[in-house]
């Protein structure tokens, strides 16, 4: 049996539990009480100096489930099931949890984390429908070159790979452009290309400001990924392959 926190008293309405997934355990939330998310929170996600102590916050209000940020510097990425709808959590901001499903995301330093929410009501009765709240994305198809994917999945790869969801590494961008036998020049003409392509098409948080790439933009790249399934872990030969045939090119005379 997974392990459980209980929170909360007895359910106040017609409001059900929240259940919450992270690492292979399980907490409970009942109807009027609130649940953190944090280093030192209701979820203990990890002792990382660069996580706020308290993150993310779950309550209810207004008849339904909210998550909201309460940090100030780190932003979380929000997804439904079929990675379909994606929402950006910005400091401040906060989102009502419509799906029965819900998948989030995000990074603090080199790691990254995910858990997942799962909720009784599902207030759009489909997880394919689109949410219409502030800073919610319905996703637009993206066409990637070989190259442009590979870049992605070499950054990816820890969270594509991991055995049980719950924490992964980003790699620097020197590791990830040896991973796939590139120069740094060429890694980052690649990267710049790949966060335009994707700031175009209005997902948020790859740009910090007007001309000036973000310098968390590698994070954002890969939870943007991995929370809209852009890349999978089907798609992690290609890495092996790459190498191979940078491997082969040094051997040629």
């Amino acid at each position: 049996m997974p392990a459980t926190v209980e929170t909360g008293a007895a359910a106040t309405g017609a409001v059900k539990p929240l259940r919450i997934e992270f690492c292979g355990e399980w907490y409970s939330v009942e109807p009027g009480a609130a649940f953190s998310i944090g280093r030192e929170s209701d979820l203990t996600i990890d002792d990382n100096p660069y996580l706020h102590r308290t993150f993310l916050r779950l309550y209810e209000d207004f008849g339904m489930w909210w998550i909201a940020n309460v940090g100030n510097l780190l932003s979380a990425t929000v997804s439904d099931t079929t990675g379909s709808v994606q929402a950006w959590l910005a400091p401040g901001a906060k989102l009502p949890i419509v799906f029965q499903t819900m998948h989030v995301m995000f990074s603090a330093g080199s790691s990254t984390y995910d858990f997942t929410i799962h909720a009784e009501d599902d207030f759009y009765n489909t997880s394919l429908s689109a949410s219409h709240e502030s800073g919610t994305t319905t996703i637009l198809p993206v066409t990637l070159t070989t190259s442009q994917r590979l870049l992605i999945v070499a950054l990816s790869e820890s969270i594509l790979t991991q055995a049980v969801p719950g924490r992964g590494v980003i790699p620097s961008s020197a590791e990830a452009a040896a991973r796939v036998g590139w120069s740094m020049t060429t890694f980052n003409r690649k990267l710049d290309n790949v966060c335009s392509k994707l700031d175009k098409l209005g997902v948020a948080g790859l740009r910090g400001g007007t001309g000036h790439l973000a310098t968390n933009r590698r994070a954002r790249l890969v939870e943007y990924a991995v929370a809209t399934r852009l890349v999978s872990v089907d798609d992690v030969v290609l890495l092996d392959r790459a190498a191979e045939e940078s491997r082969k090119g040094e051997e040629s005379p």
